[in-house]
């Protein structure tokens, strides 16, 4: 997992090509890029990376440039957004059609890392799923057929590869702009968004912003795949500083700047006094809630097993008194946005309640770490946090038990002998 955290701003849509570009703006090594789609056969194409500007702004260009053969004429505005009525013309001739295991065969042959290549692959098995959603098929067999083109194999090759190169670990982004209107296809004419980006959306819960005013397609399948493969935040970012800005230029040309900004950024902690220091990072979690009263003690004590099980960070009951003196239990769980889902199914399938109150929560999590220390009668795991300037060593729960199972000595011994191992 790298250490770097992005932020992108899609308020001009996002496509391969706009993402390749930002992330080499923002300094990823080009060489490399070069390098992994020089195991792309065919030799059909070679990457142009220069300078263009847009609106008055100066960008990087990313550009895959095929031969006459290859050409999709995904830059022809007139042919992508013609009217249904209009004949293809010229532009009729077909595409490249491959399947998911086709591609990732491709991928397999590029010089890139494993974290490049793990990324490239989730990037294409997010379009393969959208693709069978839209035609009926299953992710194996969809054959792509602009997307398994080799300029978007190249994209989507080079996109991963910057990624890894920036050490990018959390990922934040704006909404996904998007146009409207309809575009023309290998499958005809479809409405803007595009089924492969739609399904894209529900699939990963992308938050799109549609432009009723502005035909056009900002959003690209490629484009939308990446976004979903990377981002990992559910909301923005609260306060932070920019390290460093990168653009990428768009191919088309619209009534709004065609670039996507990359920016590297560092998280601050908001609302902190004057005599506070900075030991702790902010952060944001969910927590859900729920009263019941008619579901069995023991349902109890295997749904929090499940719940814990299932991602959430802590759950617990509290004993409550309901309406006319009724006593029952208030269960409250904390979890992150991508557990929340999944653990409300848990609590809906478990227990007889019909609702579950939520409210997003901020807090401050202490830096910690984990390790394992040797005592006398074995291995055990300590929890080891910094808090203000102090060390603090906590013996995990499980390794205190095993540790009183092997001795016979009572908890309190148990966690004192892994107290001194550690220090």
């Amino acid at each position: 997992m790298g250490e770097n955290t992005l932020y992108l701003d899609c308020a001009s849509g996002i496509s391969g090509d706009m993402f390749v570009a930002a992330l080499l703006d923002l300094g990823a090594d080009q060489d490399k890029v070069e390098r992994a789609l020089a195991g792309i056969p065919g030799g059909h194409f070679h990457v142009r990376i220069s300078r263009t500007v847009k609106n008055g702004i100066d960008c990087c260009d990313f550009d895959v440039v095929l031969d006459a053969e290859h050409e999709t004429h995904d830059h022809d505005m007139n042919y992508l957004f013609g009217k249904p009525d209009e004949k293809a013309g010229t532009h009729s001739h077909s595409h490249a059609h491959r399947t998911l295991a086709e591609v990732l065969e491709i991928l397999r042959g590029c010089e890139m890392t494993d974290g490049a290549r793990a990324l490239a692959g989730r990037i294409f098995r997010i379009l393969a799923e959208a693709e069978a959603k839209a035609h009926g098929k299953t992710a194996d067999t969809v054959r792509f057929h602009e997307v398994g083109a080799i300029d978007s194999i190249a994209d989507i090759a080079a996109a991963a590869v910057c990624f890894d190169d920036l050490g990018i670990g959390k990922v934040y982004s704006t909404p996904l702009f998007e146009g409207s209107g309809t575009i023309r296809c290998a499958h005809g004419i479809l409405p803007i968004p595009v089924p492969a980006v739609a399904n894209i959306a529900a699939g990963s819960g992308l938050k799109l912003h549609i432009d009723p005013d502005t035909n056009g397609e900002f959003v690209t399948p490629t484009g939308a795949a990446i976004a979903a493969a990377v981002i990992t935040e559910p909301s923005l970012p609260g306060v932070f500083s920019v390290k460093k800005i990168g653009l990428g230029a768009g191919k088309r040309t619209y009534n709004r700047p065609n670039f996507l900004r990359a920016m590297l950024i560092e998280e601050e902690q908001e609302n902190a006094g004057p005599d506070e220091e900075d030991s702790g990072t902010p952060d944001s979690v969910w927590v859900l809630e729920s009263d019941i009263d008619d579901t069995e003690g023991e349902a109890f004590g295997y749904l929090l097993g499940r719940l814990m099980d299932a991602g959430a960070l802590d759950a617990h009951f509290l004993p409550v008194y309901m309406k006319k003196n009724r006593p029952a239990y208030q269960l409250q769980v904390i979890c992150t946005e991508a557990q929340r889902a999944e653990l409300e199914r848990i609590i809906f399938r478990e227990t007889t309640t019909i609702g579950i109150r939520r409210v997003r929560m901020k807090r401050t999590v202490l830096p910690r770490t984990e390790r394992e220390v040797q005592t006398a009668y074995g291995p055990a795991r300590v929890k080891i946090s910094e808090a203000y300037g102090k060390t603090r060593i906590d013996p995990e729960y499980e390794s205190v038990c095993e540790l009183c199972g092997k001795t016979g000595y009572s908890f309190a011994e148990c966690r004192e002998i892994i107290l001194r191992a550690a220090r």
